[in-house]
């Protein structure tokens, strides 16, 4: 997949994907559009709508963001910022921020990819 520079972005961003995507911000736990979802379909990045995730991989962590055992496209890179060491989950194409990456997720990868809702749209699978 080939990269862009995390300025270019395919649509137009609310402010709060804006601190999300670009200043790597977060969203308050428990508020995302997409933490109690069920539907069937793919998760896109909100920055360049790149497939990111599917409903299959995601899981109720009882985290407060919605969670994910497996993704694709993208990126793992190490953040040490607040004082702790966390993998940040940057998307590939955009490079925009999304989340971070746990290893207390279910099997089969036991990873926990915790996602901002604001930094995602929903394809709904027809």
């Amino acid at each position: 997949m080939e990269k862009t520079q995390k300025t270019d972005s395919k649509q137009k961003l609310t402010p709060q994907q804006e601190y999300v995507l670009k200043q790597k911000g977060t969203e308050q736990p428990f508020t995302g559009k997409f933490l109690y979802n069920k539907e069937k379909g793919t998760y896109c990045c909100a920055g360049c709508g790149t497939a990111l995730f599917s409903s299959d991989s995601k899981f109720d962590s009882g985290s407060g963001w919605p969670s994910f055992w497996d993704g694709k496209h993208v990126e793992l890179k190490s953040d040490s910022s607040l004082g702790m060491k966390r993998i940040e989950i940057i998307c590939t194409k955009c490079r925009g921020h999304l989340g971070h990456l746990f290893d207390d997720g279910p099997k089969p990868t036991g990873k926990r990819y915790c996602v901002n809702s604001i930094a995602l749209e929903f394809i709904h699978k027809s």
